[in-house]
């Protein structure tokens, strides 16, 4: 059941998410949402602190004295794409969009952090954290490098993330591997460019390059257990310019993703193996740039059950998915960071309502404020839950 409280402030919550929609920022830019969520806590009686991860704000509120400590995250940041929707509050900021709905992941937490605060029943420490950029270079671990747990600290620490996959109302989550690592990696391949009527002359990086997006695709048929997962994805093959000249130089963008760390560090290798055994093969030279993204998020089981109950008494058990019947998403989430440090969970809220659910990331894609109340009032839950405990 909803808290009555939460459900009749909802329409300024609402307002509040559609401000944040209609101003979106990308990842450590989101100054103007950094600068009202900080403002918001302070008036409610927050101790505010600023600067973890450039724009990361932390609001924490005490009530009584020892205690344990937890910790409850929403990420701010928009991405570099044009909405399309045409609603009255649409993006003002060209080429900028709120399509994750983190502007949704803010208003939910801070309707809880409003509630939380004017009722204060619960005894311990809560610290809800507000980070940037988890869509692109990992606002969790900046924040992390900057002292987050050590000024912070946590006994555990929970997220979630809208689903318009799953019925509005509903929660998904399980203990172990909920979401994907991915990294990336640039290969670049030298050859020795030419006229392309006399490929004889000439060491071609195209066909190198061809060769090996073919060739690594055995790996996840070859290389990888059939009963684990892994995906490995060129994405771009860039070589030449016109239709007669070999070109000096391709290079390939590639991304991969696994829900174990000894298969990433096995599918790393392993694509390292296969380019350089392929560029030899062809007479190119290769080079590889490894970009290290995003860990498995992985949910302690001991506190995915916590969670699940909260979800049990505030949505009702028919309304939580049986963790057995949970996929991972192959997708990746910086929240993994953060349970690398401390136990927690991530969830998943369903968002869906049977009408214009488009996908995040797409342009069309709208968040569903109805579930602002019913988010805020399982965080309240949650934090009186286990500050009591």
């Amino acid at each position: 059941m909803l808290i009555k409280e939460i459900l009749d402030n909802e329409a300024e919550m609402i307002a509040i998410r559609r401000d944040f929609h209609q101003h979106p920022e990308l990842g450590f830019e989101e100054f103007r949402t950094s600068d009202r969520i900080a403002q918001l806590l302070t008036d409610w009686g927050y101790e505010v602190h600023r600067g973890l991860g450039g724009t990361g704000v932390v609001g924490t509120l005490k009530v009584g004295s020892g205690g344990k400590r937890l910790g409850i995250r929403a990420d701010m940041d928009a991405l570099p794409m044009q909405e399309q929707t045409g609603l009255p509050w649409a993006s003002v900021n060209e080429g900028k969009m709120h399509a994750c709905g983190h502007d949704g992941h803010c208003a939910i937490l801070l309707s809880a952090a409003r509630y939380l605060a004017e009722h204060r029943l619960f005894s311990g420490t809560l610290h809800l954290i507000f980070q940037p950029s988890e869509e692109s270079i990992g606002g969790a671990k900046r924040m992390m490098d900057d002292g987050l747990f050590k000024l912070f600290p946590c006994d555990a620490v929970f997220g979630l993330h809208n689903f318009p996959l799953l019925p509005a109302g509903e929660i998904a989550t399980k203990p172990g591997a909920l979401m994907a690592s991915s990294d990336s990696m640039t290969i670049t391949l030298e050859g020795k460019g030419g006229h392309g009527s006399m490929p004889e002359h000439c060491i071609d990086p195209t066909v190198a390059g061809a060769s090996i997006v073919m060739a690594l695709q055995t790996i996840v048929s070859r290389n990888v257990d059939p009963q684990d997962s892994a995906v490995v994805t060129v994405g771009s093959l860039q070589s030449g310019t016109t239709h007669n000249i070999i070109p000096h130089s391709a290079v390939l963008k590639l991304n991969m993703r696994t829900f174990k760390s000894e298969v990433r560090d096995a599918v790393k290798l392993r694509i390292q193996q296969l380019v350089h055994a392929q560029a030899e093969s062809f007479g190119v030279k290769a080079s590889i740039a490894v970009d290290f993204g995003y860990p498995v998020t992985v949910n302690d089981p001991q506190q995915t059950e916590f969670a699940m109950q909260i979800a049990r008494d505030v949505f009702g058990a028919d309304k939580v998915a049986d963790p057995a019947t949970v996929k991972s998403a192959m997708g990746s989430e910086d929240f993994s960071f953060m349970l690398e440090e401390v136990p927690g969970c991530y969830l998943w809220l369903g968002t869906a309502t049977g009408n214009n659910d488009y996908s995040v990331h797409h342009p069309l894609y709208q968040f569903n404020d109805a579930c602002i109340s019913s988010g805020a009032t399982y965080w309240v839950k949650l934090t009186e839950s286990f500050l009591r405990s």
